[in-house]
């Protein structure tokens, strides 16, 4: 089969579109047929390998899973012998740990789901891992309820996009913040409120700020959050080592001796979570904002624009 293997540590020029064998399925496994995988920012930063903590996990001088890709769509087309729940030929979204940009994947039962039957195949590609990130974010760190004002720092990234969406399902006033070129996607999604970093800053008190970016130093941001606010942490480029793991420290510091709880995301695979989603979009409260669809021949590309040139909403690749 055709899959994008990665050598090395560094950019587009570590990555080629090779023939790799079929993965081997184990007794808790399913082997899909990889109809459409999404990128994610979690690729970019393994890929590269920085910070260099990430090496800790990934491989120290190269990826110990040369074939990356954490979110999939695809088809069913053969289980473990300890798997239940699935048959030959169903179609699926999945969040596996790598091995998403193949022509077929094996992937724990564990981390697959049924795919919302209203997405084609590209479209539920770009939820897995940038939806339940979102979710849990919102959800599980922010406590947003109904009511509430949420300020979205990033708002037109894969993410940011489902983070503007259910920020609205949840009964929130959402305003979005990102570049001058990416106003109107983020009104399309739903904010209530656009604003362009460029010439706008954020003046109002926000229940919930999630910060997307970490452009912004902890107490600018704590400067916008209401008494009682939360500041959902989920970037910051810190240290070529350690990357945002301080400012992480000083945000549990912060909350400590403040009102204010600065929490950071640390997002984990759900199907209980992608059957939730799958939901949104059966009641029409999200829908993927995709910004490219690539070949899997052109990945080079494709991983260019995710973290190059910073693509508005979801890259996807078609094996």
């Amino acid at each position: 089969m055709k899959a994008i293997v990665q050598r090395g540590y560094g950019t587009d020029e570590v990555v080629s579109f090779e023939d790799v064998a079929v993965p081997v399925v184990g007794d808790h496994d399913v082997l899909v047929r990889v109809r459409a995988a999404s990128l994610n920012a979690a690729d970019w930063f393994t890929m590269i390998g920085k910070p260099y903590l990430i090496r800790a996990v990934s491989g120290l001088r190269t990826p110990r899973v040369p074939v990356a890709g954490k979110a999939l769509s695809g088809e069913v087309v053969a289980l473990g012998a300890q798997v239940s729940g699935f048959v030959v030929g169903d179609e699926i979204w999945a969040e596996p740990n790598g091995g998403a940009f193949a022509e077929y994947a094996s992937i724990p039962a564990e981390r697959v789901a049924h795919k919302p039957p209203s997405l084609t195949f590209e479209q539920a590609a770009a939820v897995p891992l940038a939806g339940t990130t979102a979710l849990q974010g919102l959800r599980d760190v922010g406590r947003l309820h109904s009511g509430q004002s949420l300020l979205v720092n990033g708002a037109s990234g894969g993410v940011g996009t489902f983070a503007v969406q259910l920020g609205k399902a949840f009964g929130a006033e959402v305003t979005g913040v990102c570049s001058t070129r990416n106003v109107e996607l983020v009104r399309s999604v739903g904010a209530d409120h656009v604003l362009d970093y460029t010439r706008d800053e954020f003046t109002g008190r926000y229940d919930v700020i999630f910060d997307l970016v970490g452009n912004h130093s902890l107490s600018r941001l704590r400067s916008a959050l209401t008494e009682r606010g939360t500041l959902v942490l989920s970037a910051g480029e810190g240290s070529r080592v350690f990357g945002p793991i301080g400012r992480i420290i000083r945000g549990g510091i912060l909350s400590l001796i403040t009102r204010h709880r600065l929490e950071p995301l640390v997002a984990k695979h759900s199907v209980a979570d992608l059957d939730l989603l799958a939901e949104f979009v059966a009641a029409g409260s999200i829908t993927p904002a995709i910004d490219r669809t690539y070949p899997l021949s052109a990945c080079r590309d494709a991983v260019r624009r995710l973290g190059v040139e910073h693509a508005r909403g979801k890259i996807v690749l078609v094996p």
